[in-house]
């Protein structure tokens, strides 16, 4: 559905130049819903603007559905649908009227833009606001009829552009719960960019992590998680550990013992607690804590906790991607 081969955007900005996108080659195929994550600056909103031909590219090239973005361009309109992150609906439309406008726009007669869109009020929940101006919905309404505006012509291919940023919680499940719903009945391919990283942990069949205009990991989201993260294994000793005889028995040597278990990539101290960092949590916790025990060392507490999305970025690039969340 997407095929990309060293994409690349720069900007003019007086004497220097900015390069946006520095070289994104990417493949999407038929039917998977895929998450672009990165902070506000690395090159997602700009690669779904070239990908949906409202930017030229400065090199490289992309095929969406099979057709060039810089030689077929209504070809490739025809074949998407775009919900970015401002508001589609003209303000002052009615809801029905704006989603016939928008099936006039593609070419389709009357009677049929009006039958899609009373399909697409429906399939959304919002035949009861279809008589309401755009301006008087709620944001979560307002997204939903987004994604309707985007749908109208049936496109095999929809880019979500943080579709539901500022929702609150039950908004946006409700917003995903018709997402989901109508991908499975219509098959549409998705490409999502989202600074919710439980969306795209829950959501993407692939995560694709984007910094400084180029693509740094491209997986599921459990394998990035194994692979870049890991699991962390918290230890924690006793207080008998580390007094009396049993002096020298303290985190620092516990850090020693453990080290050479299988699948120990970094260990971390902080008074009686030592961090440990492993490939799978559940197959090394048990040998972690028999080796402990047999050097003489008393474990208080043991506990294991899964890593995150924003662990792997933080685990690529150094820094949190909730840091850029409201940038």
């Amino acid at each position: 559905m997407i095929e990309t081969t060293g994409l690349t955007k720069s900007f003019n900005r007086g004497k220097s130049t900015v390069e946006a996108v520095r070289g994104i080659d990417l493949s999407v195929a038929e039917g998977e819903l895929v998450a672009l994550l990165g902070p506000n600056g690395a090159g997602k909103s700009t690669t779904l603007r070239m990908l949906t031909t409202l930017l030229p590219p400065t090199s490289g090239s992309a095929r969406i559905a099979g057709h060039s973005i810089e030689t077929d361009r209504d070809a490739v309109r025809r074949s998407l649908g775009y919900v970015g992150q401002g508001n589609g609906g003209g303000h002052n439309q009615r809801v029905r009227d704006e989603l016939i406008t928008q099936g006039l726009c593609y070419g389709m007669p009357k009677q049929q833009a009006a039958s899609r869109a009373d399909e697409l009020l429906s399939a959304l929940d919002l035949t009861d606001l279809e008589k309401r101006t755009v301006g008087t919905l709620s944001g979560g309404q307002r997204r939903r009829l987004d994604i309707a505006i985007g749908l109208v012509h049936r496109p095999p291919l929809l880019f979500l552009d943080e579709p539901s940023t500022g929702m609150d919680p039950q908004s946006r499940a409700n917003l995903w719960d018709h997402i989901l719903r109508l991908r499975k009945e219509m098959g549409t391919t998705i490409v999502l960019t989202t600074h919710y990283l439980d969306e795209a942990d829950s959501m993407a069949e692939r995560v694709v992590v984007i910094d400084k205009g180029t693509i740094i990991a491209d997986d599921t989201a459990d394998a990035l998680k194994a692979e870049l993260a890991g699991d962390l294994v918290t230890l924690s000793l006793s207080a008998s550990s580390s007094s009396g005889a049993a002096e020298a028995l303290t985190a620092e040597a516990l850090a020693a013992v453990v080290q050479g278990v299988d699948g120990v990539r970094d260990i971390t101290t902080s008074g009686h607690r030592l961090n440990i960092r492993v490939a799978r949590g559940d197959r090394a916790l048990p040998e972690l804590l028999r080796r402990s025990e047999s050097r003489g060392f008393s474990i208080e507490a043991a506990d294991l906790s899964r890593p995150t999305l924003d662990d792997v970025f933080l685990g690529l690039t150094g820094r949190s991607l909730r840091e850029n969340a409201t940038v």
